[in-house]
């Protein structure tokens, strides 16, 4: 029997309760695969600052450095709105970030059949999306130098800077191509090279990193191309690499075309422990009342199975019982439509369960 070791941080809001039903998914999925989970629950976040008066303290740290994998509910929320900025709840993700080493965040964007009408595009581009955002998450422009805005009237000015290192490209363009490896070998590297510096270093080092891997298809598209095109024809990616600006703005627009926000898992990664989390926020609205959404963070659970555990059947497993949940017609708050099963958090997972 293998063994592993999972820190389970809940956060805030709805956080423990997604974490609650991904961890009953998962306990039945290692049951049935033979393998041995040791949970270990840290606080981070609010709850953090409440328990500890920090978001993110030296212990939850250090516990998630040791670990096999990071699963992550959510933080933040309007109770913390007023405490001081250098403790706010989102320094706690800003700060596993940090401490992990993880570069990069894994978004996939993929439509199930039986949800296709939740989506604002028409049907028949839904019908194959299944493609993956590789984006770089600790460099760029948000991670740059700055000044704030100064200077008066007209002439008054800010300014933000663009840096790319080589080391920086090199590693996100590494994860993009085993990303792609393990799926249908095609990356579309995304810049601004007709205009940014930073962009043509980026195109040159994705273009050496094709010719070294040329089992994988390689194009190259602008930012504003991509945007159109992922309205247009977003069947067409397979894998899409880009920087942490371009990242954040490509990867909402991937979940707008998914439907639901609800639906969307992510990782992720780097030199450290793997973090895993949905990519929703902590809902404080709907906390406690059983109305979340929680296959969001089982997809997440799924997706730490496939990259971390080396668990790629309980992986599948999870996601086929994910994709026939759906097909079946349970449905949570946010996605339910007249005629289908309304369920809650708990039941949504007992059903996930069921056909596991």
């Amino acid at each position: 029997m293998s063994e592993k070791n999972i820190v389970l941080i809940p956060g805030d809001g709805i956080g423990t309760e997604i974490i609650a039903a991904a961890k009953a998914v998962c306990d039945v999925a290692f049951e049935k695969a033979n393998v041995k989970v040791n949970w270990i629950d840290k606080k981070a976040g609010g709850a953090s600052i409440d328990a500890y008066g920090v978001p993110l303290t030296e212990d939850t740290i250090e516990a998630c450095k040791a670990a096999d994998a990071v699963l992550l509910g959510a933080v933040g929320g309007p109770k913390w709105d007023n405490v001081d900025p250098s403790i706010r709840p989102e320094k706690a993700i800003l700060g596993l970030r940090k401490e992990l080493g993880l570069f990069c965040n894994l978004r996939p964007v993929k439509i199930y059949p039986s949800l296709q009408e939740y989506s604002p595009l028409k049907k028949e581009l839904v019908q194959d999306v299944d493609f993956v955002i590789v984006r770089e998450l600790t460099g760029g422009i948000y991670f740059g130098e700055r000044e704030e805005a100064q200077g008066e009237g007209a002439n008054e000015f800010a300014w933000d800077k663009e840096t790319y290192s080589r080391y920086e490209v090199e590693r996100i363009m590494d994860i993009a191509m085993e990303t792609a490896r393990k799926r249908n070998k095609k990356v579309v590297s995304v810049d601004k090279a007709n205009v940014l510096a930073s962009s043509r270093l980026w195109r040159k080092i994705a273009q050496e990193k094709a010719a070294a891997n040329p089992d994988i298809t390689t194009d190259y598209f602008y930012v504003d191309n991509t945007a159109m095109q992922l309205v247009v024809n977003p069947a067409q990616f397979d894998v899409i690499v880009t920087t942490n600006l371009f990242g954040d703005i490509l990867s909402d627009e991937g979940a707008v075309i998914s439907g639901s926000i609800g639906l969307l898992p992510s990782a992720s990664m780097g030199t450290g422990t793997a973090l895993y989390e949905p990519i929703h926020g902590s809902a404080p609205d709907i906390m406690g009342q059983n109305l979340a959404n929680p296959l969001g963070t089982i997809l997440s659970a799924a997706m730490m199975c496939r990259h971390s555990l080396d668990l790629p059947q309980v992986a599948d497993a999870i996601e086929k019982a994910v994709e026939q949940v759906l097909v079946d017609g349970y449905r949570t708050g946010d996605i339910y439509r007249e005629g289908l099963k309304r369920v809650g958090t708990t039941e949504m997972a007992q059903a996930v369960i069921e056909r596991l």
